[in-house]
């Protein structure tokens, strides 16, 4: 089992950057397909990008795309998310995932993944 824990969040206007770092401890991160969830108030946990285990997979929701990237150093047991051209769409709690159950896939669900961040907020002002 991995435990992950988020950090990086922050208030940011729109247009800003922010990036997000998800330290994990286990022996095997490098092993582990990972992705990056988020959370608007009132919403579901929606998918937003994954990766794959030796870091050169990666997937995307259409609406990050092009803004977001998704990486992951295997040496720091760390992934990390670099947000760019934020908008206050991108408002929400966004939450590391590990332990993939099933295919690297886009549209990853909340069910494929069996270890989760405890969650960090990022805010975008308009």
């Amino acid at each position: 089992q991995v435990q992950l824990v988020e950090s990086g969040g922050g208030l940011v206007q729109a247009g800003g950057s922010l990036r997000l770092s998800c330290v994990a401890s286990g022996r095997t991160f490098d092993f582990y397909d990972m992705g990056w969830f988020r959370q608007a108030p009132g919403k579901e946990r929606e998918f937003a990008a994954a990766i794959g285990g030796s870091g050169h997979y990666t997937y995307y929701a259409d609406s990050v795309k092009g803004r977001f990237t998704i990486s992951r150093d295997n040496a720091k047991k760390t992934m990390y998310l670099q947000m760019n051209s934020l908008k206050p769409e991108d408002t929400a709690v966004y939450y590391c995932a590990g332990d993939l159950r099933g295919r690297l896939r886009v549209g990853l669900r909340v069910i494929d993944f069996g270890a989760w961040g405890q969650g960090t907020q990022v805010t975008v002002s308009s």
